[in-house]
């Protein structure tokens, strides 16, 4: 009778961690915080991102973390105190609460998909917008879970909601489960992580923590520490508009210099023609008019050196243009974003395995894969807080095909529980 009672009241635990934890993520993503690409000169770059970051305040505020702020730019930073008398380093937590600028993050309206069924998702009979196995087959890996998924006007937000939701649950696991020993922790949720600003005004000094994790990666059981060096590249080309009447000789239409310098580039080197470790150009803007043009490329590679060439292709290819239509007429800005983390990393296995350690438990096992993109962890990295990145348990970022399981979720949380309690095992 004993081991019944105690069984059941397991399970009863287990259920309302589990409904709290997907309560608490619905409740994150009803805040419209898409971050802005055109704002550089804000932080936040849109103030609705604000409103993310008083209400986590107040949450947390309400759990009874201690040290709770929210600074002038909508950094969140937390503490849940130590429960044990030993020495164990002081480690942290971090997601980010903007969405992307890609999609609309406006009034979302997820639903959940009980024991999905491995057919075909209608998200909006009346758009005909489908979530359809055969564009996604990631879909087949999910059978059986429930999923959340979008009415395909708008992306859901896992991206990096998933992240805080298991980021605070874990904390209010902790908190009731005084048994799992732990040393002091610290949380924290930055805006303006999907235009590569999130770490700029992170303050690493006040977060005070030997090394943290983001819980901004995808799929159930990855760990990543090797990520894009990545920079970003606006081409503008002055055109020279003349009556089209008599343009003979005379006019530069910048527009179509600006196409020819897009046909230009390696036409093999962008995304959607690579994957694993392989780098790329993107393309991500192109507009004008016949007096003026201008594109924007990302570029990204895990290789240092090849990074440095990428940016030189597009500087060769405007001394070319400019050599047919006169010096001036293409300019090129590079600016670098972030560097691979991994070189910030190499000399301290202890965080990496920690984290492998910690996913195994929760999931069975462990995968490390490059990152191809970034995270705030590795700017951070580079400013002295070693940072990898957590699976969160979401898929098909950045659009309205997005989707989380609840039981990735559930793994995601039970990993950053696991990853306090091994590091006070370990002491670090």
């Amino acid at each position: 009778m004993f081991f019944y009672t105690f069984v059941r009241k397991v399970e009863i635990e287990e259920i309302t961690m589990n409904k709290e934890l997907v309560e608490r993520f619905l409740k994150y993503v009803s805040f419209d915080t898409q971050s802005s690409e055109e704002n550089e000169t804000q932080c936040p770059s849109t103030d609705k991102q604000f409103e993310l970051a008083k209400y986590l305040k107040q949450e947390l505020e309400g759990l009874g973390l201690q040290d709770v702020e929210m600074d002038e730019h909508a950094y969140v930073y937390a503490t849940l105190p130590a429960n044990t008398d030993a020495e164990v380093p002081t480690i942290g937590f971090i997601a980010h609460m903007d969405t992307s600028p890609d999609c609309s993050g406006a009034d979302i309206k997820p639903r959940i998909i009980e024991g999905y069924d491995g057919s075909d998702i209608v998200l909006n009979e009346a758009q005909n917008i489908v979530t359809g196995v055969k564009q996604f087959p990631e879909l087949k890996d999910h059978v059986g879970e429930d999923l959340i998924v979008t009415d395909g006007t708008t992306l859901l937000g896992a991206d990096d909601k998933a992240g805080i939701a298991e980021i605070v649950t874990a904390m209010t696991y902790l908190q009731a489960h005084p048994e799992v020993k732990h040393g002091k922790i610290r949380v924290a949720f930055n805006p303006d992580e999907e235009i590569g600003a999130g770490a700029h005004l992170f303050d690493v000094e006040k977060f005070g923590c030997q090394w943290a994790y983001t819980m901004d990666g995808g799929e159930v059981g990855e760990l990543e520490y090797e990520n894009f060096n990545a920079a970003a590249a606006k081409i503008v080309v002055k055109g020279r508009n003349v009556h089209p009447g008599y343009a003979k000789n005379k006019m530069i239409n910048a527009c179509i210099v600006a196409s020819e310098f897009a046909m230009e580039m390696p036409q093999n080197e962008r995304p959607e023609k690579t994957d694993g470790y392989e780098g790329f150009y993107h393309l991500t803007s192109m507009k004008g008019t016949v007096e003026e043009a201008s594109l924007s490329y990302i570029i990204r590679d895990h290789n240092s050196q090849m990074f440095k060439m990428r940016k030189q292709v597009l500087l060769d290819i405007a001394e070319r243009i400019n050599g047919r239509y006169g010096q001036g007429v293409v300019t090129v800005e590079l600016k670098d974003q972030y560097y691979n983390m991994l070189t910030q990393l190499e000399d301290k296995p202890h965080i990496t395995d920690i984290a492998k350690k910690a996913i195994e438990e929760a999931c069975g096992f462990c995968t490390v894969v490059p990152i191809r993109g970034g995270t705030d962890g590795a700017q951070l990295s580079f400013k002295g807080l070693p940072c990898p990145n957590i699976f969160a348990g979401g898929l098909n970022f950045h659009g309205r095909n997005e989707f989380v399981s609840v039981q990735n979720m559930e793994k995601a949380m039970m990993t950053v529980v696991n990853i306090c309690r091994i590091t006070a095992e370990n002491k670090g």
